[in-house]
């Protein structure tokens, strides 16, 4: 008797939804016959009322934190690099470490390292991109270690075949694990996101094949074994980078004679749309893998470049403002290219705009004279919070 009851009230409550349903098809479609615009503002309303289950980390504020930062600017000497290390250098006011993002409708947990180790048990944390990408990477491994010495962390480089060239000054790429739980975080450097291969490979002054529409030969190769992924690129997209590099750009295989292509920034979006839409076409086979392009770094250089003399020496936080109130992002060609896939997107731009003061401007070990750096951060510092918003959406 009580089966049959609650059939006869799941039918019924069916039956409802369904008329309830069909009598608000035929409402708007009378409204919009007899006024498109009070159609309009009924949609807009019932939009209110059912927002998205997606939340937007990148629309809030920052705001002052005595618990930052992370880890100490003195420390962190086995993955931070001397040349980010504001703390080792000549400044003097470190303000800026103070300060955490607080996403305006998103919760954010508070990171705590033991926990995001447990969290990513054997998994794989992959940063491939520019030295920016590098400078997350370093965050992430400060972060997961507390900036602590860690003897016990493996370096694996090999395992990716990531050994140092003879006569190259470093590797292609960084990894390490935590034995503890088997966690594994690597960089990789593909400064465009696309496969390079030397035209000449007996020849190390040779030009190199720079193929946008594929991604690189790295990620292609390993991304069975990553958990997370997170891509980034932008600021070699420049004449003189390609051409410092001897990049030439190809397409189906062969030396591009597309003209829309030779402006560099058509070149940057084609390349970003496509290796996003190759990266979506193997999801499917990758349920667990989780990926992410992060938006573009913001530069702050006034009065010039960085070899003309351009500066950022503001040092007081956030005299630009403190709040991010758009929902789009700064970054369209990044947005644009995410859109309709199921690749996330990790937007730092705004939130990095309001951060003047946290490059590593006219500072380090050994200033040269004339030149700042007004495109890095200074590490504890604004990496740490774009860490921050990827583990809240891992």
């Amino acid at each position: 008797m009580m089966k049959g009851c609650n059939f006869n009230i799941l039918k019924g409550t069916h039956v409802s939804i369904a008329l309830l349903t069909l009598g608000f098809v035929t409402v708007m479609l009378w409204a919009w016959e007899k006024n498109p615009f009070l159609a309009t503002l009924l949609l807009a309303q019932q939009n209110f009322r059912l927002p998205s289950s997606d939340c937007n980390y990148a629309k809030g504020r920052w705001v002052a934190d005595s618990r930052r930062p992370f880890y100490s600017g003195f420390g962190c000497k086995q993955w931070l690099s001397g040349m980010w290390a504001c703390r080792l250098t000549q400044r003097t006011d470190f303000s800026f470490e103070g300060y955490r993002w607080q996403p305006k409708y998103c919760k954010m947990p508070e990171f705590e390292r033991f926990s995001f180790l447990r969290r990513m048990q054997d998994k794989t944390i992959a940063f491939i991109g520019d030295s920016l990408g590098r400078q997350q990477f370093q965050s992430m491994m400060c972060m997961a270690s507390g900036g602590e010495e860690s003897p016990e962390v493996e370096d694996v480089a090999r395992e990716y075949g990531l050994v140092k060239p003879r006569g190259a000054k470093r590797p292609d790429g960084w990894v390490y694990r935590f034995p503890n739980t088997n966690t594994t975080i690597l960089y990789y450097w593909s400064a465009s996101l696309s496969d390079l291969v030397p035209i000449n490979g007996t020849d190390r002054a040779s030009d190199v094949a720079m193929h946008l529409d594929r991604p690189p030969a790295f990620l292609r190769r390993f991304l069975h074994r990553f958990d997370v992924l997170v891509l980034n690129t932008g600021h070699h997209w420049n004449r003189g980078k390609l051409t410092a590099n001897r990049w030439v750009m190809h397409v189906n295989g062969k030396p591009n004679d597309n003209k829309e292509l030779e402006d560099v920034r058509n070149a940057k979006n084609f390349t970003v749309h496509n290796v996003v839409r190759w990266l979506d076409s193997q999801l499917p086979s990758h349920p667990r893998l989780k990926t992410f392009f992060r938006t573009i770094s913001p530069r702050h250089f006034h009065d010039g470049d960085w070899n003309t003399g351009g500066t950022c020496n503001n040092t007081v936080p956030l005299t630009g403002g403190s709040e991010v109130l758009q929902d789009e992002s700064i970054d369209r060609v990044v947005e644009s290219a995410v859109r309709g896939t199921k690749v996330k997107i990790l937007d730092i731009t705004a939130i990095s705009q309001l951060r003047d003061e946290a490059h590593m401007s006219g500072y380090s070990i050994r200033p040269t004279q004339g030149i700042n750096d007004c495109l890095h951060w200074c590490l504890p510092g604004v990496p740490d919070t774009w860490n921050e918003l990827l583990i809240a959406q891992i």
